[in-house]
């Protein structure tokens, strides 16, 4: 029935409660309504029942709350394993992304378990900002009543490894709970380890649930499943390359290019702000000096994930060359026993900074292993598995149907007298062919979304391939008809080799689309120009907008440039509306909790 003809017609709504609800379902995308049409029939059930209905025990009734904070979606995954495995121990447990969990919740948890990663100098990701906060601030309730674990995802060759994690679970402690388990912190290649603990935490908490009725896991609020499809990151879709286009002049000190890769026949789909995962195969020139500088031959068998290859298929397709990491420095240094480096690995801030422009192969390079002093199998045991690389969706499928794009800035560099290129930026721009296959998956950004309200302004914060997104976002307002102004502040070196999609943006300022775009190219003048600046210059407007409810997205560089953005926003909150330093940052705190303020860094 139509929320419009529910007055006309015999409803126990009041004529104020009928616009309440108009209100809240306009807000709401279909899936989000489904959510609520499915909770509201289970409350009016419960509350049918309510008088005949025997009595549960808190114990029986207890819930283990599964929140993650994630940055590339890792986090995310580990958690709906461990709902997996504990709907299968009949345990009922909610999973809710960090960003969608109400702080004030925490004091009447019994249960939760909270699987993180760490992002930037330590800093918690981007979605667990908020809760963060919260939990580290005076408001925090002290939590004698809940028993709670930690999961850490990470990477060793970071200063700040899992830190977010350890202030968790300090913090909790803190604050009177008690710990389930002990902490574990991950490093990249997390799977069994991930997998294990999970386990290991469903052995303790059964016994506590064992009562229980029948169980399910609920996704909260906020929360949204891909279309079915047979394909993720365990399972890749091999995709055929349709372009490979380089869309930086010839002068260009960046090498940036456009991508467009088939999904037909893979079923997978696909929203802006999501992120394509892709796999790639290592030079083979690469693994060749490599095997040379080992003395190891190409068909030597090798155990590799609990099944046998060749090890030259092991170092192609499978192992990690071109980051390197310190686990592999003292795995390598004692299967060579190679003192020098052994005595490197013994100092952690050194070897970060030894590591800092080296791939494998220039560890290897000086320190080969010619004289046999390693087998096939250590070689491989130093190694890491390959990680896929993500890249921000680049189209709307509205525009591109069976297709998705991706603007990929090749990684190319001069270190230690020769030549490097990235693993999958060297590999889609220089060894794979249009018409070649790529293994590819798509992960969900639930935290980098449009408003559902297409009358909502948006501005776009976007320098170098940090566009990529909001290409994606500006189609699909395209295709909406959506009536909410755009606003895109771009920035490069320079106008005339580093203007990404210089054509289509003018296109869409021509036809209004775009309301305004800014564009700040550095090395075009004397002073050099951010984009940062350029939001400087419009202080007064971007003020405004926000004022207006616009929602404000920042993608790319998360180091300088999205600190430095952060800072214009603050000191433009603080002037133009008469704030101090503490209230701007509240006012940005409030819009990030509104889902108004998000960001897409690496």
């Amino acid at each position: 029935m139509l929320l419009s003809s529910l007055v006309a017609q015999a409803s126990p709504l009041s004529e104020q409660q009928v616009q309440q609800l108009q209100g809240l379902v306009s807000q709401l995308n279909p899936i989000q309504q489904a959510w609520v049409s499915g909770y509201l029939a289970a409350s009016a059930q419960l509350a049918g029942g309510q008088v005949t209905a025997p009595a549960v025990s808190a114990a029986n009734s207890a819930t283990l709350t599964i929140v993650y904070g994630s940055q590339t979606g890792n986090a995310r995954h580990v958690a709906d394993g461990l709902a997996a495995l504990a709907k299968a121990k009949n345990i009922a447990a909610k999973i809710v992304d960090l960003a969608d969990y109400k702080s004030s919740q925490l004091k009447n948890e019994q249960y939760l378990v909270i699987v993180t990663s760490t992002y930037g100098e330590g800093e918690p990701p981007e979605n667990a900002v908020s809760f963060y906060n919260f939990l580290f601030s005076k408001k925090a309730p002290k939590v004698p009543q809940l028993k709670f674990a930690v999961l850490g995802l990470g990477d060793t060759s970071y200063e700040f490894f899992c830190k977010t994690a350890a202030d968790f679970d300090e913090r909790l402690a803190e604050l009177g709970g008690q710990r389930l388990q002990a902490r574990a912190d991950l490093d990249v290649d997390y799977d069994a380890a991930a997998t294990s603990w999970n386990n290991a935490l469903i052995s303790v908490v059964e016994p506590e649930f064992a009562s229980a009725p029948s169980a399910e896991v609920i996704n909260w609020p906020g929360q949204t499943s891909a279309a079915a499809s047979q394909f993720n990151k365990q399972q890749p879709f091999a995709a055929e390359l349709y372009t490979n286009q380089k869309i930086t002049g010839r002068d260009s000190t960046k090498d940036v290019r456009h991508i467009e890769i088939s999904l037909e026949g893979s079923g997978l789909t696909y929203q802006p702000g999501d992120a394509l995962g892709l796999y790639f195969n290592n030079d083979p020139a690469l693994v060749s000096e490599l095997l040379s500088l080992t003395n190891l031959e190409a068909a030597a068998e090798v155990s590799l994930a609990n099944q046998s290859l060749s090890l030259a298929v092991a170092l192609t397709e499978q192992l990690e060359l071109t980051q390197s990491y310190p686990a592999f420095v003292d795995k390598y240094a004692a299967a060579t026993a190679n003192e020098a480096l052994a005595q490197l690995a013994a100092d952690k801030a050194a070897l970060r900074a030894y590591l800092v422009d080296r791939q494998i192969i220039d560890i290897v390079r000086e320190h080969p292993a010619t004289g046999g002093t390693i087998t096939a199998q250590q070689l491989v045991d130093a190694l890491r598995k390959q990680q896929p690389r993500l890249y921000s969706i680049a189209s709307s499928q509205a525009e591109v149907e069976d297709e998705v794009n991706l603007t990929v800035a090749v990684v190319r560099y001069d270190a230690f007298g020769q030549p490097h290129l990235g693993g999958a930026s060297g590999f889609l721009a220089e060894r794979l062919a249009e018409g070649d296959k790529v293994r590819v998956f798509v992960e969900q950004n639930n935290n980098f979304r449009l408003p559902a309200n297409d009358d909502t302004p948006v501005l776009m914060i976007g320098p170098g391939t940090g566009i990529a997104p909001f290409r994606a976002f500006l189609q699909e307002r395209d295709a909406r008809g959506a009536s909410g102004k755009n606003w895109l502040v771009f920035g490069n070196p320079h106008f005339t080799q580093d203007f990404l999609y210089q054509t289509e943006l003018q296109g869409y300022l021509k036809q209004g689309l775009l309301s305004k775009l800014d564009v700040a190219f550095s090395r075009d003048t004397a002073e050099k120009v951010y984009v940062q600046d350029k939001l400087r210059k419009h202080a007064s407007e971007v003020y405004q907008w926000l004022e207006q409810g616009a929602h404000v997205y920042i993608c790319g560089d998360a180091n300088r440039m999205a600190k430095d953005v952060h800072q214009a926003l603050l000191d433009i909150v603080q002037q133009h509306g008469n704030k101090s330093a503490e209230q701007a940052q509240q006012y940005l705190d409030e819009l990030r909790v509104a889902k108004r303020y998000q960001k897409d860094v690496y």
